[in-house]
């Protein structure tokens, strides 16, 4: 399958119910659920958080995000079930990501905690978005 026909097999639909999917995750992962364990682990204050220029970060988020979930599309493809989605997103996140989060996070000398916290995040994530797009 080529690029061009791979793009026309993508279902759009979920990959943008997927992508809104990680922010309500990251909401309530980085809010009321890890939040404040997250900000002492980043050394920031709720001052540090509201001189965030918003529009850039949320903006940046979304376009990440989005590149992320077209990504699984495409590597799980049009055929993909619910079962097999979910297990490619939990290895995405679990296998990828978080591994080399972890590598990252050795070298700049981060602390478990927030390795977990982070990692976390994404393994939950990417399974979430691999069961919509196998889901729909």
């Amino acid at each position: 399958m080529d690029i061009s026909t791979t793009f026309q097999t993508i279902n759009w639909l979920a990959v943008l119910i997927a992508t809104a999917s990680a922010f309500f995750i990251g909401g309530m992962w980085y809010g009321p659920v890890f939040g404040k364990a997250w900000m002492k682990e980043m050394n920031l204050t709720e001052e540090d958080l509201g001189k965030r220029n918003l529009p850039k970060v949320f903006g940046g988020a979304i376009l990440l995000t989005l590149i992320a979930t077209i990504n699984l599309a495409m590597f799980i493809g049009p055929e993909a079930d619910v079962t097999f989605g979910g297990l490619a997103g939990f290895f995405a996140g679990f296998g990828w990501v978080s591994t080399f989060i972890g590598t990252i996070y050795l070298f700049g000398d981060k602390s478990l905690k927030l390795f977990f916290i982070d990692a976390g995040y994404c393994t939950i994530t990417l399974t979430t978005i691999g069961l919509i797009l196998g889901a729909l």
